[in-house]
């Protein structure tokens, strides 16, 4: 059984993983609208020039989701 995720973090993008408020029409980051609520794990960005941002090509500090469905 899945846990709930409180409504905050409820989408992920598709395109660049980052995590979307329900509010959010559609990616503030990549502008794509193809959001999923299929997501798992969490990796918060706060310095963009980190190994770890490299890694997943975070461009903007912020909330990403580690695997997106």
């Amino acid at each position: 059984m899945r846990k709930d995720r409180p409504s905050s973090t409820k989408f992920a993008c598709r395109r660049c993983k980052y995590i979307l408020s329900e509010q959010e029409p559609k990616c503030p980051i990549c502008g794509g609208m193809d959001i999923t609520e299929d997501w798992d794990g969490l990796i918060i960005i706060l310095d963009t020039s980190s190994a770890i941002a490299e890694i997943i090509g975070a461009k903007k500090p912020g909330r990403y989701a580690i695997k997106v469905r």
